[in-house]
């Protein structure tokens, strides 16, 4: 039986191919080792198909766009989960569907899957704070919120934008057209797994953690700081051997970081750590 972390990395392999959905629902087998990836895909190409039906042959990509929203928010009754939005099984697509509640990026993989399946191209865009989508039609862009569908105008993603410029997060001085790019499926994955990172570390869930980190190493394998974040996971699981190859492998690509020399620190203790279990 494929392992979930290398059936993961089957799916990332190839930037101009990844299953985005297929890839973000994987995630979730490290909350739920069973999950039954092919029934939860099945359901939502039900979901699809029945907004298939609907469909008239010459419908437009507007039409088809207000008919997937309704269906979305109003049938299926899917919304952002305004009451406990820190839950980490806001982002397992699979909880997601069986609650109907999410956060913005995991309801919009949702969404983008069903739009694609009925001939719309809905693109995901990480903004600021807030994952949003775009439709791009003969007038120009569709943006909508995926908490609620809701279309934003430039005005309403300006106001969105201001605090992140005004803090200097973002430079000021772009146009707002720049912060509305496209996401490339690698980079949505990304920023779902640092969603769980920064919950998974505020709430020293370290097993959990470790989880997460597997993946942004494989999602990102020149990223070193990934790596380091595995070793410190391992640290706390107590895996000196773990730990001490990530993090002497961070060490030796980034002697001059500003965290190094406390992370040179901890090596003899991971390796006193290492010699009390051989």
């Amino acid at each position: 039986m494929i392992q979930s972390l290398d059936y993961f990395a089957s799916l990332v392999q190839q930037d101009d191919s990844i299953p985005l959905f297929e890839a973000a629902l994987s995630i979730a087998q490290d909350a739920d080792p069973y999950l039954d990836l092919a029934a939860v895909q099945a359901e939502v190409d039900t979901f699809a198909a029945r907004l298939q039906k609907r469909l008239a042959p010459d419908a437009s990509s507007i039409q088809k766009l207000r008919m997937l929203n309704h269906y979305f928010y109003q049938e299926l009754g899917f919304a952002g989960n305004v009451n406990n939005y820190y839950d980490p099984d806001n982002s397992y697509l699979h909880r997601v569907i069986h609650t109907r509640r999410g956060i913005p990026i995991s309801l919009a993989v949702i969404y983008m899957e069903m739009a694609q399946q009925v001939g719309l191209n809905v693109k995901g865009i990480s903004f600021p704070g807030h994952f949003l989508m775009k439709l791009s039609v003969q007038s120009g862009d569709v943006v909508l919120d995926p908490f609620n569908g809701i279309s934003l105008s430039r005005e309403d993603l300006e106001e969105r934008l201001e605090p992140f410029t005004r803090n200097q997060a973002y430079p000021a001085t772009l146009p707002i057209g720049a912060y509305l790019h496209a996401a490339h499926p690698r980079d949505i994955l990304v920023r779902m797994l640092r969603n769980l990172k920064m919950l998974f570390t505020e709430q020293q869930r370290w097993q959990h953690l470790l989880g997460v980190q597997q993946r942004l190493v494989i999602l990102l394998p020149g990223e070193v700081t990934e790596r380091r974040d595995r070793g410190l996971a391992y640290a706390h699981l107590d895996a000196p051997r773990e730990a001490l190859d990530d993090l002497e492998a961070y060490i030796d690509e980034r002697p001059h970081a500003s965290d190094t020399e406390d992370l040179r620190r901890r090596l003899p203790g991971l390796r006193d750590a290492l010699r009390r279990l051989q």
